[in-house]
């Protein structure tokens, strides 16, 4: 027994290839096995609610984050990766400024859309007058995403609109669609 329990701790030591892939595959299958319940939760929870724009962003937030966590544990075993881990966080941090300036209306986007989502403001199927380059639209809410937002207006054509759009607009709320 004792044979055994050795050659399970020399397959599973980080220290060595062998033993650091092995990890990283248990890392990656525990990561897609939570990843799995949190998406079959969610369709479970869906089911139950009249508008379910926070829940997918709540879900795909969720999914994002395990798989997050799972590389961050798995880099925190591996002690050759703690070192890498160092001193890619020092590149990170100016990457991240760089990426930053260069990605402001994207990120501006992701920011109003957590805040469409987490305010209600307006939700799917509510029918909405906004203004556009083209006069005031009236349309009907179809989705918010992170980053846009999709109107069908009175002439069955999808208007797509950038979130932080949406969040510098007046809006006028015609009609809410009941049960949201």
């Amino acid at each position: 027994m004792s044979y055994l329990g050795n050659a399970v701790t020399t397959m599973l030591n980080p220290k060595s290839l062998m033993g650091a892939v092995l990890l990283g595959a248990i890392v990656l299958a525990l990561a897609s096995t939570v990843v799995m319940f949190v998406r079959r939760s969610a369709r479970r929870v869906g089911e139950h609610l009249s508008d379910v724009t926070a829940l997918r962003f709540v879900s795909a937030f969720a999914q994002v984050l395990v798989y997050l966590i799972g590389f961050v544990l798995y880099a925190h075993v591996v002690p050759e990766l703690r070192a890498l881990g160092t001193a890619l966080l020092a590149g990170a941090s100016v990457v991240s400024v760089v990426v930053g300036l260069a990605a402001k209306d994207t990120l501006g986007n992701l920011v109003a859309g957590f805040s469409l989502v987490l305010y209600r403001q307006i939700r799917v199927g509510d029918m909405i007058r906004l203004a556009s380059p083209l006069g005031v639209i009236s349309a009907e809410v179809q989705i918010i995403s992170l980053g846009f937002t999709v109107l069908v207006d009175e002439e069955k054509h999808e208007v797509i609109v950038p979130n932080n759009i949406m969040m510098g607009s007046t809006i006028i709320r015609v009609a809410r669609e009941t049960g949201h």
